[in-house]
């Protein structure tokens, strides 16, 4: 049946005042078309799926993954390939550094007193043991050990092969650690023997310093030891630290390709090598067959007199060449350093020689010159006495410094003054560093001129109130052995290259600090202290006399401070002694301290005893002169 025609209206109007559009009239709708007649539409039926469509969609789709994998492929082989190589070398590569051989150190005549020999450091991997010997193989194989046992088996081994308790390489070996050092430093077949035992065990490539001279200038050459951080050998004390740099020499690498899994070096593997290059060999001054008997003369003789400790050193008188440098029981270096070089203190009348040195350069003295000597002499708030009692006695010059008088020497001093006294102080070294090769050196303190007051000169001319080394004191007494001339003392020699090439040790600068008469006339007066004879006319130092030598030196005493007042102790002191052989042309300087002997026992016999080899030692001619006799003290 047809739908009747749609009947087009109009709206109502708007309600008057109502607020929106205004009254419009709508324009007329379009008649829509007719509605369609015939029978009601069935439902679609779903169309079944399309197996070929499936198969090209996963086709398609294989395609894309393939070309995806190609151009992968691509940029792998071609592209990033030498990327992903460099990677993978990375990973396999190892930088093995390869150490320098340390330079030797030398006596003067080649003997070796400190070198290096090849050792290796026997290290292991306790984790990885206990995780090999722990695998269900392992553990499913009848008798086989639990980690425990093998651990102790290579502990047992290890301390036969090496002979020594095999404790501690099972203590390392139980730890739960992944690096272990067993034993840091091993002779190389026995390493070997090690190893081939026990493949658990690994090495590392170190070098042992070897002193093969014991202690024997073990205070100069110091000590050196392996050192972790920088992987080899590093100087501690002594020559050993001073001189590291040049006896270090250059480390060299080797690049290598080392096992998947394991730091095993794959044999040719060597990709890139840079040499080391070998430390450069020290040759000192000293003599090691006198520095042996200094040692053991010094060490007897300071425990033959209770001394806390002692110094010695021997030098060549023309050269200032230190020949020995000693240490009582400080033979294996101290940690402080050389005793002899770090250790200032109060020299006592060997400062006599400053004295009349300035006396004799300024023409104010003779050695024959007599001066009426008083007991004791007031400087400043001072009271000075002699070690003996007596009341005013002439003596001469030479016996002033011979009888080693405090008042004699006062007086005289008084005649140079404090300006020409202090200027042959600075020439003669005393109050600065000699500059020698070892550290720590002690420059000694002398106060300065500014701050002299009146007491002060009365105690600086008799060897109080100032200090220096026992280097020190050899050295002031090398200027009157050559002439008046200063030469600084070293103990470096010259150096080898690897090459062999020797270069000798710069020169140190000479320094006047006398004229030659003078020094000539000052061995002279210092031969009245070893002037034996009769009271009063026997010098302090005549236990130093050298049968068929002339001696020249001087003895010296100085009061110690006592820490608990700060004040000068009344019984405990500085014994020192400084001399020289033969007088007339001296070929050696010797010069002594001992560190509060109990009871106060002169150093005059022990340079005796060191003179006495040295003469033999150094082939000095004997002497056909008859000792000189002067006389000291006149009778009123």
């Amino acid at each position: 049946m047809a739908r009747p025609p749609a009947t087009l209206t109009r709206p109502p109007s708007r309600v008057p005042g109502a607020r929106g559009r205004d009254d419009r009239p709508l324009p007329p709708r379009r008649p829509g078309p007719p509605p369609r007649s015939g029978p009601p539409r069935r439902p679609r039926t779903p169309r079944p799926p399309d197996p070929r469509r499936r198969l090209r969609i996963g086709r398609l789709l294989l395609v894309v993954l393939l070309v995806i994998a190609a151009g992968k492929l691509v940029e792998v082989q071609a592209i990033s390939a030498g990327d992903l190589a460099a990677d993978a070398a990375k990973q396999r590569m190892t930088r093995l550094v390869v150490p320098a051989e340390r330079g030797a150190i030398l006596d003067r005549d080649g003997t070796p007193l400190a070198f290096s020999v090849e050792a290796k450091a026997l290290v292991a991997n306790p984790r990885r043991i206990a995780a090999d010997w722990s695998t269900p193989e392992i553990r499913n194989t009848p008798g086989a050990p639990t980690p425990e046992q093998r651990k102790a088996t290579i502990a047992q081994g290890m301390g036969a092969i090496l002979h020594t308790d095999p404790q501690p390489f099972f203590a390392a070996l139980m730890s739960d650690r992944s690096y272990v050092v067993l034993a840091p430093l091993v002779d190389p077949t026995a390493a070997r023997t090690i190893r081939e035992q026990f493949p658990e065990i690994a090495q590392e490539d170190r070098e042992s310093r070897q002193y093969p001279a014991g202690d024997v200038g073990g205070s100069v050459v110091g000590s050196a030891s392996w050192s972790m951080d920088k992987g080899r050998i590093n100087g501690n004390v002594g020559l050993e630290s001073a001189e590291d740099k040049v006896l270090a020499g250059q480390d060299g690498f080797r690049v290598v390709d080392t096992a998947e899994g394991s730091d095993a070096v794959i044999p040719g593997s060597t990709r890139a090598e840079q040499p080391a290059q070998a430390g450069t060999d020290i040759v000192l001054t000293l003599d090691a067959d006198l520095q042996y008997t200094v040692q053991q003369k010094l060490s007897a003789y300071v425990a033959r007199t209770g001394a806390k400790d002692g110094s010695a050193v021997v030098l060549d008188s023309q050269t200032g060449q230190i020949l020995s440098l000693a240490n009582a029981g400080a033979g294996g270096a101290p940690v402080g350093g050389d005793p002899a070089v770090t250790t200032p203190f109060e020299p006592g009348s060997v400062n006599k020689a400053v004295t009349f040195s300035a006396a004799l350069e300024a023409g104010l003295i003779r050695p024959e010159d007599v001066l009426t000597v008083p007991g004791n002499i007031k400087v400043a708030d001072r009271t000075i006495n002699d070690a003996w009692v007596h009341g005013p006695v002439p003596m001469t010059m030479n016996g002033i410094l011979g009888k080693s008088s405090n008042v004699g020497t006062l007086l005289t001093a008084q005649k140079v003054g404090p300006d020409r006294f202090a200027d042959m102080l600075g020439k003669l070294g005393i109050g600065s560093k000699t500059g020698v090769e070892l550290p720590g050196e002690s420059g000694g303190s002398v106060p300065a001129r500014a701050d002299w007051s009146g007491s002060t000169f009365g105690n600086l001319p008799i060897g109080q109130g100032l200090s220096m080394t026992t280097l020190q004191m050899a050295s002031m007494y090398q200027a009157i052995a050559n002439d008046g001339v200063r030469i600084p003392p070293r103990v470096i020699s010259a150096t080898v290259a690897p090459d062999g090439v020797r270069t000798p040790a710069p020169a140190p600068e000479p320094v006047r600090a006398m004229s030659p008469q003078t020094a000539q006339t000052m061995r002279q007066m210092l031969q009245s202290v070893i002037q034996s004879g009769k009271s009063p006319n026997e010098g302090t130092g005549a236990k130093a006399a050298m049968d068929g030598y002339p001696v020249a030196g001087k003895t010296g005493t100085a009061q110690q401070v006592d820490p608990g007042c700060g004040c000068y102790a009344k019984s405990i002191y500085w014994i020192t002694f400084a001399g020289m052989f033969p007088a007339e042309h001296p070929r050696y300087v010797v010069a002594l301290m001992l560190d509060a002997p109990p009871g106060g026992d002169s150093a005059a016999p022990l340079f005796h005893d060191i003179g006495s080899y040295l003469a033999a030692h150094g082939n000095v001619p004997v002497s056909t002169a008859p000792p000189r006799q002067v006389p000291l003290q006149l009778t009123p």
